[in-house]
């Protein structure tokens, strides 16, 4: 990774925050996307040890505002020309209903759009430095849920966790349709499961969803071990043609039905394109 470009969201705590000291360790320059900029700075300050002699640094936005997604990609690309790997990482879980000022419910925003919204900003650095890389962290809450595509925002009915397995599933449909575009360009996709970590995620979703992630994060694994998949998809030359793929302990494996249905990763493209204000019809536009 000496000399590699890797922009990260979500790394200023938990498998994210790993992920990027394992890359900076392995020579990466690291572009931080973060809110809380305490929190980054103390990031960034592990980031100079791992990796020394680079300088990396951070950008800040709201992930959950639409505003705030296209001018910190458009910042994004302002200062880096050429990415190598982009890692969609950030995500979050409500115990319940938020909505945003752009009138969509806050996990759906901040688990898929920000996901759509930066990759698409991001494009053109991306495309510059092919064979470049896009890791996007899903998860296996995917499994048994579907979207209903005439309440993609949770207005009829929501509870926490489902939403936030509706969001996972979005991210794996995203990438599949990702990936198609991406065919010859030279730029790949893939999504992962990192397992069930223990990290701050959950911790603020509240009311009795967040007690049960309190006892459940007694029987996960730790961050060090959930970041290491993310490494893998973002350096490994094991998985440089890789493209389109779900992976669990950097290994593929399969995802839902409902995760492999090629018309809904399609609607939910132009959908999410609608929503973004962007083009649907070319990655590369």
């Amino acid at each position: 990774m000496q000399g590699k470009v890797v922009v990260i969201t979500g790394a200023t705590s938990g498998i994210g925050e790993v992920a990027a000291e394992r890359l900076a360790g392995l020579g990466a320059r690291i572009v931080l996307i973060g809110r809380d900029q305490k929190r980054a700075e103390g990031t960034l300050a592990r980031l100079r040890q791992a990796g020394p002699g680079v300088t990396h640094s951070a950008h800040y936005a709201d992930l959950s505002r639409l505003d705030e997604m296209h001018r910190v990609a458009a910042d994004v690309a302002q200062a880096e020309p050429r990415i190598d790997v982009l890692v969609n990482n950030a995500g979050a879980l409500f115990n319940t209903r938020i909505v945003t000022p752009d009138g969509l419910e806050m996990t759906f925003a901040t688990n898929h759009m920000a996901y759509f919204v930066l990759t698409l900003g991001l494009r053109r650095s991306l495309l510059a430095a092919a064979a470049s890389r896009i890791v996007n962290t899903a998860s296996a809450a995917h499994l048994g849920n579907r979207l209903d595509f005439d309440d993609l925002q949770s207005a009829k009915s929501y509870r926490g966790f489902r939403a936030y397995g509706r969001s996972k599933l979005c991210n794996i449909l995203f990438t599949r349709a990702l990936a198609r575009r991406l065919e010859g360009t030279g730029v790949t996709a893939n999504c992962l499961h990192p397992g069930f970590v223990a990290t701050r995620f959950g911790d603020a979703s509240g009311g009795l969803l967040g007690r049960a992630f309190g006892l459940f994060k007694l029987f996960a694994i730790s961050p060090e071990r959930g970041a290491r998949t993310i490494v893998y998809l973002a350096s490994s030359p094991e998985v440089a043609g890789s493209n389109g793929l779900y992976f669990y302990k950097s290994k593929p494996a399969t995802p839902s039905a409902q995760a492999q249905d090629d018309a809904a990763a399609e609607r939910l493209w132009v959908e999410s394109a609608r929503i973004a204000g962007l083009s649907s019809t070319d990655f590369a536009a």
